[in-house]
């Protein structure tokens, strides 16, 4: 009886001893896996982040922007009650590495279908330090035929948008991305361009467990080689968004000022035309719902 317990003593004794060695050895491995949530939502204000959700996951977009402020003060609330514009989208992420989307909103009735490639993840260990993703849309516009003039061909409704985003999450409260991109209508009016390419800059501050303030700014670039016959008499101003984020987990809630209207990126970037320096920026939100397959 004895002799087995001595054998049993010594047998548990040389599990653990395994045990031990693994756990040492496990830990002393980098951990490559990406970052955790670099930032709450795919969307912060008019800007994509080089964020994807996890495979199979389905995400509902809610975007919604009111009146400029500054237009008819408290008689309308600060353009609270003023005409307003919203975008109905849903997401969904095939893998971890790609999602495809669509959505409907109210201003030139344009649908869109979207696409994020997740290029390269920024890993939890370092070893890559940055992520890199790419994003890209196609806009057909569903207003009647007249709207484009008596040469209407069915192209005349598209339009579509590039970006390459290249992002890194340095701590558990601040993550920033740098972007660069490229926006193309096949139908435009005389006063505006068919090509733009521009820059933009987003950033998240998280300072407690579940609120962030948020910024964004896209900057459209005046390159002269790029003009098609003279240049153009309407330049489309720079996009700046500033506000305040709630998240969940399933739920992210996003509310704040900025000058974008279109809820498009391809339209914000070719025809914005408010000033946040002469006070022309709006109140918006974005809600977003995820599930889980």
């Amino acid at each position: 009886m004895m002799k087995s317990i001595k054998y049993i003593i010594f047998f548990l004794l040389i599990s653990s001893m395994s045990v031990f060695a693994q756990d040492e050895t496990a830990s002393d491995e980098p951990d490559n896996r990406p970052v955790r949530s670099p930032f709450e939502s795919g969307t912060l204000i008019d800007n994509q982040t080089f964020m994807n959700q996890q495979a199979k996951t389905l995400e509902s977009v809610i975007e919604h922007r009111f009146g400029l402020m500054n237009a008819n003060g408290i008689s309308d609330v600060y353009g609270i009650y003023a005409p307003s514009n919203i975008r109905l989208g849903i997401n969904y992420n095939f893998t971890d590495r790609i999602m495809v989307g669509y959505g409907y909103t109210k201003d030139r009735k344009l649908m869109d279908f979207r696409t994020k490639i997740s290029l390269i993840n920024q890993t939890r260990s370092g070893s890559m330090p940055v992520g890199v993703a790419f994003y890209g849309n196609m806009g057909v516009t569903c207003v009647d035929e007249e709207s484009f003039g008596e040469e209407y061909q069915f192209s005349n409704r598209l339009s579509y948008f590039g970006e390459l985003m290249v992002g890194r999450k340095f701590n558990e409260k601040l993550s920033l991305q740098v972007s660069g991109h490229f926006s193309h209508l096949n139908s435009v009016d005389s006063l505006y361009e068919h090509d733009k390419v521009g820059i933009s800059f987003t950033g998240r501050y998280k300072f407690s467990s579940q609120s962030s303030v948020m910024l964004c700014y896209t900057l459209p670039l005046e390159l002269e080689n790029m003009y098609e016959s003279k240049e153009p008499l309407s330049k489309p101003k720079p996009n700046l968004g500033i506000g305040w984020e709630i998240s969940t987990g399933t739920h992210v809630f996003q509310i704040f000022a900025g000058t974008g209207n279109t809820l498009s990126p391809q339209y914000n970037m070719m025809e914005n035309q408010n000033d946040w320096k002469n006070g022309e920026m709006m109140l918006g939100f974005t809600m977003t719902r995820l599930w889980n397959f």
